[in-house]
This record gives structure tokens, sequence and C-alpha cells, in this order.
């Protein structure tokens, strides 16, 4: 099945770890000297969001392995359990954060009142561990299928691909509902949230046209990422249940969930003046200047309206 394109897999994954490994660790530095001054609720959903992208690409060099071997997995079985586990349950741990992450947002706008409450960091630290706990859930299912006495395969030699009848009577229902709780829900929420800011956006004749359009192609360009890197590998699950079968193009869709993880930092960067503050405070200190003002600017949140999509 993957024999004459496994060297595409391995070009993907080793360009997502190459990219993306020091990307993300440079968001994962700038995020956790922001939660340590005074953090606004996307600051904590991001760094989780950071995370969950780190430990997908922490586990991206057993995928490598798994590719250079003909896609055969000739490693300790519980290193499947883990890899699989760990590179499903981030993808849709990043899916539920960002659509958390609209919804701050949309409440921040649209309700400010509210919006004051929510920003006790209290609140986004309860959201982010449900959302982990939720995916994680899901996820576990990867381990029973594997595992479980009555379901387990010692004849398959791939990783969590290769699966009987008995396998696939419980993949494939499970696959619906994740198919609709941690995609196509998190993907209409956040679709909502963005395209009602960006109505919001043009009825403020205040914002300036440069702002406009800045917020609203990043608004426009998460939610292109959420279609293009999470909807098509979700997608399959749909076609799966009811042909019964994984489909054979399953595993490419998954390329393009990879990918996400080093499209992630750049939207980061492109869309958070929190890095740019970051970068500017280490410039100066190497200078020996004052750094109060940008230390200011960084910590408290802009008086503008801004959609600052992730």
């Amino acid at each position: 099945m993957f024999s004459c394109c496994f060297h595409i897999i391995l070009s993907v994954y080793i360009l997502s770890f190459v990219i993306g490994f020091p990307a993300n660790l440079l968001a994962l530095y700038t995020f956790s000297v922001k939660i340590h001054c005074k953090p606004l609720p996307t600051d904590i959903l991001l760094l989780n969001l950071t995370v969950s992208d780190l430990l997908f690409l922490i586990i991206l060099p057993l995928k490598m392995h798994e590719a250079t071997s003909g896609m055969e997995w000739n490693l300790p079985n519980f290193l499947c359990s883990i890899t699989a586990f760990t590179f499903f349950s981030t993808i849709y741990t990043s899916s539920l954060l960002l659509m958390a992450i609209s919804v701050v947002r949309y409440v921040g706008v649209v309700f400010p009142i509210a919006y004051q409450h929510l920003k006790n960091p209290v609140y986004p630290v309860v959201i982010s561990a449900v959302i982990w706990l939720i995916s994680a859930a899901h996820c576990s299912i990867t381990i029973i299928v594997q595992h479980h006495p009555s379901l387990s395969s010692s004849n398959s030699t791939m990783c969590y691909e290769d699966f009987t009848e008995k396998q696939l009577e419980v993949l494939l229902p499970v696959r619906l509902e994740v198919f609709f709780v941690l995609c196509l829900v998190p993907l209409l929420i956040s679709m909502y949230c963005y395209l009602h800011l960006i109505l919001i956006l043009y009825s403020r004749p205040r914002i300036s046209r440069a702002q406009k359009k800045k917020n609203i192609g990043m608004a426009l360009g998460t939610l292109a990422v959420f279609n293009i890197c999470v909807l098509p590998y979700n997608f399959s699950h749909v076609m799966g249940y009811f042909q019964g079968t994984s489909p054979q193009w399953r595993y490419y869709t998954l390329l393009l969930s990879t990918l996400n993880t080093c499209i992630d930092p750049i939207i980061f960067y492109f869309s958070s003046s929190i890095f740019h503050c970051t970068s500017k405070k280490s410039i100066f200190r190497r200078h020996g200047l004052n750094v109060a003002q940008l230390q200011i600017s960084a910590t408290q949140p802009s008086m503008k309206f801004t959609v600052t999509p992730v």
C-alpha cells in the first residue's frame, strides 16, 4: 500500500520536523515568558497549543523510522502504542484549542464585560485541562484496539494501519463520533466566531483599512488551515464508516495535519505582538538599554479591536 510512496511520507516528516521543532521551541519560550508577566486567556491556550505541537514533533522521528522501513513497524510494540496515541491525540487537542481560542476572542469583542471574568488564569487553565482529557479519552481507543485480547492481532507488521474485522467493528463507529465531536463541531464554532468578528470589523469605521485587511486575512487564513490540514483526514472517518474499511488515501491526509505543526508558529509570529516584543527585549538587553516600555507593551492587552487568529 505504501511501498511506492513512503519516500514522500518521509520527506514530509523531515520537512515538518526541521521547520516545526525549532519554531515551536521559540513559541514555547515566548509564551512561557508571557505567562509569567500578566497572561491573557489566549496566551495560556496558545502555550498549550505549542506544547501539543511539540509532543507531536517529538514522536515524529519514530514515524520517520517507520517510513524508512517501508511503513513496517520493527520497533517494540509499546512504542507503537505510545506513538499512535500521541500522534492522534495531539491532532485533536490542537483542533479543540483552536476552537477555544476563537471563542475567547469572540467573547472578548462581543461580550467585553463577561471577558473580564474570563481573564482570570484559572479559567483557561481548566479549559485546557478539559481539552487534553477529552482528546486523550477519545484516542485511548488506539491502545485498547492494539492490546485488548479479543481484538489484538499478532500477525500485523504495521503500526495502527492493518486492522482485523473485529478491530474495525470498534474503530469505525468511534472514528465517526470523533469526526463530529472533535472536528466538525470545533470547525463550525470557529467559523461562526471568526466570520462574526469579520462582520464586526466592517461595521466599525474607526478601525483603519490596513488593520482590517490584516485581521481579516489572519482570520480567513486560520479557517483555511483548519479546513486544509484538519478536515481531510477527519473526513476519511466518514468515508471509512460507510465503506466498512479504512480508505487507502487516509494516511496521506495525515501528512497535511503533520504540516500544520510548522504552520502554527508562522501564524503565531505574524498575528501576535508578543513575539516582536520578546525579540526586541533581547536586542535591547544586549545593548544595555531600558526595556521597561517594551515589557509594558508585551504584557498589557491592546486597546484596539483585533482578531488575532492562530
